[in-house]
Parts: structure tokens; C-alpha cells; sequence
């Protein structure tokens, strides 16, 4: 049960939830349609200021995003069969964002082009890891003495 979630790279739920609100309208959601779902006020959080944070739909999954990141990031660290297949549904899942991004109009926004970018951070990461600690398994030094 818990291999499904060493090989599914999580960052595909905040790309999921953002095709659900850019598909969810109707059919060809225009960019202004989308905009206007994911940049109205959610909910208030009154701070101690007294004034009042505004939080919107694309803030929050900005911040999903995030923490989906984080745990991607430490999932990268693994060397294994599993990892590898990680690292390439984390390439299969930036190129979708790439095509979506370039192609529709849904998802022309800020929101969904950090999303994006955290997908390539993922992709980019795992495969860093993944070649540094294969320098490692078969020691391959610098040619300094080691």
C-alpha cells in the first residue's frame, strides 16, 4: 500500500485540483473564468495586527503545492527501483504542465506556473540526487588524492 505513494509523485494532487477548478466550469474554461475562481477571498484568518489575511484558493494551493514539494524532495533522497520510477512520472508530470501551461488558456495564470515550476524542481532534484550518490556507489572521485 505505502509503495504507491514512493512511486506517485504527490505534486500530481495541487495539478489535479487545478485542472478541477480550470476544467470544472465548462468545458474550454477561459483564463478570466479561472482567474476569478482561484483569486476570490476563501476565508479570513484576523491577525493580531488587527487587520484581517485574506486567503484565496490559489493561496492555498500554492501552499499545498509547497508541502507536497517538501515531501517530493524527501523522497528524492532514495536510490532505489521505486525512486527511479518516481523520477520519471515527476518528468511525465512536468511535461503534461508544460503542454497545459503553453497550450490552454485555463492555464495561463501565476498560480499554476509555480505549481509548474515546483514540478520541474522535483524532477530536477531527484535526478541531482539520484546522479550524486551514484558518483558515490561507485566512487568516483575528483582526481584530488581521494
Amino acid at each position: 500500500m505505502f509503495r504507491v505513494f514512493t512511486v506517485f509523485p504527490l505534486l500530481t494532487i495541487p495539478v489535479l485540483i487545478y485542472n478541477v477548478i480550470a476544467w470544472g466550469g465548462a468545458k474550454f474554461s477561459s483564463v478570466d473564468a479561472v482567474r476569478a475562481r482561484i483569486d476570490q477571498d476563501a476565508f479570513f484568518i484576523p491577525m493580531t495586527s488587527g487587520t484581517t489575511w485574506a486567503i484565496t484558493p490559489g493561496h492555498t494551493l500554492i501552499a499545498v503545492s509547497l508541502l507536497m514539494l517538501f515531501f517530493e524532495l524527501l523522497k528524492s533522497t532514495g536510490t532505489g527501483r521505486a525512486a527511479i520510477i518516481n523520477h520519471a512520472f515527476s518528468m511525465v508530470l512536468f511535461i503534461i504542465c508544460l503542454v497545459e501551461f503553453l497550450l490552454f488558456p485555463a492555464f495561463a495564470t501565476s498560480v499554476f506556473f509555480l505549481v509548474m515550476m515546483m514540478t520541474l524542481l522535483d524532477v530536477m532534484a531527484g535526478f541531482i540526487v539520484t546522479i550524486v550518490s551514484a558518483r558515490r556507489d561507485f566512487g568516483v572521485s575528483d582526481g584530488f588524492g581521494d
